[in-house]
């Protein structure tokens, strides 16, 4: 099998390129053979040197050496005029400068393929990511009319409507809805989380307690805690009485922040351990801290805390999806708050937040 030839620099005719530069390569000749070897045009070439085609190196490396030879050629061509030693030396300098240009505008070129293919790749990359999280935020979505389904279904058995139902029968009932709601939630912070980055969270505002919404929370937790066997407690600051932190806030995002920090830290925390939720004004602002008993933060896992996905490599009594800070970062930043984490003396770690205060009068009466 007889193999193709090589495609030859100027094989292609037809481009303007290639004309432009045949046009630029015979004009800077013309003038050399019109002018005294002295006059040195050689320099003219860099340009038709520089205009060559980046996808062949070949195009640039054989200007170059076209250049050189006819830079050279000149000294004795036309032969009507004496040759002097300074007259070559400035020739061959010429040489020299066309051969530095050659060179540097082959490394250009190279760069800027390279940058080309570079930027290809990421955009390949930004339309694969694209791509996967379009369809992961279709699947959830619908993910969420099955569990609802199923959800709705199991309440049925365990209230009796289709059929008497034992005892014991109840329990396993109960643990599968239990379950199927735990899916349902991670169902919806999953596509909260898509939606928040695509779209932005759009909060509905109005003036809220936290220590409200903290109690709301911890209650709701109880069930939770029981099983863990975690005791939640609420300080308002230095004293235990009952203070208000008002904000100008959503109440329903500022309480999936609470439920998930006090998730979190149950999950971190020993059996038998203590979940501390302490609230107080600081200035102008409400600072919460979610205190847990548990193992701490490693120093490499600080950075990556509040990042999509990440779960850590800390001791759990129970796993998590590694959703729930993120989405909490992302409420409390589009809440023009602060959130963060640390370590705690002894052991356990810290989960706090700051939000923008606001001065809440109350009705006379």
């Amino acid at each position: 099998m007889s193999r193709p030839l090589p495609k030859l620099p100027f094989s292609d005719f037809r481009s303007p390129l290639a004309w432009a530069t045949i046009g630029l390569f015979g004009v800077v000749f013309t003038l050399e053979m019109l002018t005294p070897p002295e006059y040195v045009m050689g320099y003219l070439y860099i340009s038709p040197i520089l205009f060559a085609n980046p996808r062949h190196r070949r195009t640039t490396f054989g200007l170059t050496f076209a250049a050189v030879c006819l830079t050279l050629i000149n000294i004795w061509i036309p032969g009507d005029r004496a040759i002097h030693t300074a007259t070559i030396a400035n020739r061959f300098i010429t040489t020299l400068a066309l051969v530095a240009t050659g060179i540097l505008s082959d490394r250009n070129q190279s760069i800027q393929q390279a940058f080309a293919q570079q930027q290809a790749k990421l955009q390949t990359q930004e339309k694969l990511s694209s791509l996967r999280e379009d369809f992961t935020s279709t699947l959830a979505h619908d993910l969420k009319t099955p569990l609802l389904g199923a959800i709705e279904t199991l309440k049925a058995f365990q209230s009796g409507q289709l059929g008497s139902v034992q005892p014991k029968q109840k329990v396993v009932l109960d643990t599968m809805i239990r379950s199927h709601q735990t899916s349902l939630q991670l169902v919806e912070t999953l596509l909260d989380v898509y939606r928040n980055d695509a779209e932005g969270l759009q909060l509905d505002r109005s003036t809220v307690d936290l220590a409200k919404l903290a109690e709301e929370v911890s209650i709701a937790l109880l069930d939770l805690a029981a099983s863990r066997q975690i005791f939640i407690s609420l300080h308002y600051g230095e004293s235990d009485f009952r203070k208000f932190l008002w904000v100008n806030g959503d109440a329903f995002q500022l309480q999936r922040v609470f439920a998930n920090l006090l998730v979190n830290a149950i999950n971190h925390s020993p059996r038998g351990a203590k979940v501390e939720v302490v609230l107080e004004t600081q200035f102008s602002y409400q600072l919460v801290k979610v205190i847990d008993a548990g193992a701490g933060i490693r120093p490499e896992e600080m950075p990556h805390l509040f990042e999509r996905f990440y779960q850590g490599h800390s001791d759990r009594q129970a796993s998590g999806s590694g959703l729930g800070l993120y989405l909490a970062r992302q409420i409390i930043e589009a809440h023009n708050g602060t959130i963060w984490a640390e370590n705690r003396t002894p052991h356990g770690a810290v989960f706090g937040f700051r939000l923008p205060a606001i001065i809440h009068s109350l009705p006379a009466r």
